[in-house]
């Protein structure tokens, strides 16, 4: 798995969860699917992604843009 699928499987699980979050608490659980969809659109004009940093310093992604499951290997 490359690091743009796991960054859209991350955006569209977090989108599914605001959908359910909208659907059965609040409606305001599409402040959620609205951010990654912002978050999505910005990182393509700045080259910004906030999750790939997160997964890169959590030690998933090393500087090479290799993923790692168990953390570093």
């Amino acid at each position: 798995m490359s690091i743009d699928q796991l960054i859209r499987l991350l955006a569209g699980s977090v989108t599914l969860v605001g959908v359910v979050l909208t659907h059965w608490f609040s409606p305001w659980g599409l402040l959620l699917p609205a951010f990654v969809g912002l978050n999505l659109i910005q990182s393509v004009f700045t080259g910004f992604c906030l999750p790939s940093l997160i997964l890169h310093r959590l030690g998933w992604i090393d500087e090479a843009g290799i993923i790692h499951w168990g953390g570093r290997a």
